[in-house]
């Protein structure tokens, strides 16, 4: 077999072992090691690649933002930063059609601005939210919709994990990447809450719900005490990163330091408990360095192979225009995202096609935005749609389905398309605060 046969055998070969339930690093990292070895003929190859992929993940200076946000975002969620904007949230949106919804989507887009994970954020809201919502008599597809939909925030406003990991993997800094991911998860929000008004006014029937006359305002200093930790904090991480006075590790280290004095003050966390954050900040931590080294391998595998030449070759050959490659990119992006999550998606496809994007000299920095975009929509699409698995998981209601789930996320997943093809089209939009 030639290279060019046993690269498309390798990738084939990786989706599969994904899909049956292989770990994905394993997948990735197994496959890519035995096909350098079978186009070489040469296994001290394979190791030599192996080792050099480790030293390039693990050794970068920028890899310590993982462990840094991470922990920033678990001390963030057991202080209960969550609960309190969205209580706020819900007493300004309470007497709108659809205002609960609107009020979920603006917490998750705070949420997320500080913990950075999609999971967390459907776990926290899926429990808040959900249970407000169905008590107001919405419908119950439109209460998971909601959170299913505003959940995928935390992957695109930084600070994230998936830009981190498109950062590494295209090699990009993850400051800018940070930066370049504002606005579009901005735009992505107001997009939300749009479609919220457009639903309440035009299918009533789907978001239910009523209106609620006795809400009771909280005072000017309860507002203060509940939203200025958190505003404090995005201020710190985001504002040092934007101003320059920090570095994306610097404002990781120092968000986490203000996450804990913020958690102490509040009286928020036992020693157990931050026990249980250092755990889980190793395991996340330890998790993602695995996802990473897997990728280099897997990267170099491609490039001896050839795959990413042929395919610029082949797009060159039937002169193939700049949306038609982009259209091609997405419609990829959604058919795995069917079927593998995330991570998985950007670490097997963009290989594949940053030197095409850097051939047509287009920026990988806004490439990096559509790339997680794009990915994130398959965490609302069926089967996999990990997002709405974890509020399936996280409800205590039974009557309520995980088709329930996955048909309340339509509406939404069809406004992150539309933001998708916007950011597209206006690549000034993620460039903006570069």
């Amino acid at each position: 077999m030639t290279p060019i046969e046993i690269g498309l055998i390798s990738v084939v070969a990786i989706v599969f072992l994904i899909y049956s339930g292989v770990y994905i690093p394993v997948a990735l990292g197994m496959v890519s090691i035995l096909s350098i070895w079978i186009m070489r003929d040469n296994f001290t190859l394979s190791l030599n690649l192996l080792k050099v992929a480790v030293g390039d993940s693990a050794m970068v200076y920028s890899f310590a933002t993982i462990p840094l946000f991470t922990f920033m975002g678990l001390i963030v969620a057991k202080a209960g930063l969550g609960s309190d904007i969205y209580e706020v949230m819900t007493m300004r949106f309470r007497k709108v059609k659809g205002g609960i919804g609107m009020a979920t989507v603006g917490a998750n887009a705070v949420f997320a601005a500080v913990t950075g994970s999609s999971i967390a954020s459907a776990s926290v809201f899926t429990k808040v939210s959900v249970p407000q919502m169905i008590a107001q008599d919405y419908n119950p597809r439109f209460a998971v919709g909601v959170v299913a939909g505003s959940s995928v925030l935390g992957m695109i406003i930084p600070p994230s994990a998936m830009l981190i990991i498109y950062s590494f993997v295209a090699e990009q800094s993850v400051g800018d990447m940070f930066l370049a991911g504002v606005i579009p998860g901005i735009m992505l929000a107001i997009a939300y809450v749009a479609a919220i008004w457009f639903m309440g006014r035009y299918t009533p029937g789907f978001v239910g719900g009523r209106t609620v006359d006795d809400t009771e305002w909280m005072s000017k200093r309860e507002i203060a005490s509940k939203t200025l930790p958190t505003l404090g904090l995005i201020t710190v991480v985001l504002g040092g990163i934007y101003t320059g006075w920090m570095t994306a590790v610097e404002a990781g280290a120092t968000g986490s330091l203000v996450a804990l004095i913020i958690a102490i003050v509040r009286r928020s966390m036992s020693l157990k408990g931050f026990w249980e954050a250092l755990l889980e900040t190793g395991h996340i931590t330890a998790a993602i360095l695995f996802l990473i080294t897997a990728a280099s391998i897997y990267s170099r595998m491609l490039g001896l192979a050839g795959l990413p030449n042929q395919l610029q070759d082949l797009l060159a050959g039937n002169s193939a225009g700049f949306w038609t490659i982009m259209l091609l990119y997405i419609l990829l992006m959604v058919f795995l995202g069917t079927i593998l999550d995330t991570a998985s998606i950007i670490l097997i496809v963009v290989p594949l096609f940053l030197p095409l994007v850097e051939a047509l000299d287009l920026s990988l920095i806004w490439f990096g935005i559509v790339t997680v975009v794009g990915a994130e929509i398959g965490l609302l699409t069926p089967p996999l749609g990990i997002s709405c698995f974890v509020i399936k998981s996280t409800l205590d209601d039974d009557s309520i389905t995980l088709k329930d789930v996955f048909m309340g996320a339509l509406p939404f997943a069809f406004v992150m398309l539309i933001i998708l093809l916007v950011l597209i089209e206006f690549p000034i939009l993620s460039l903006a605060l570069l």
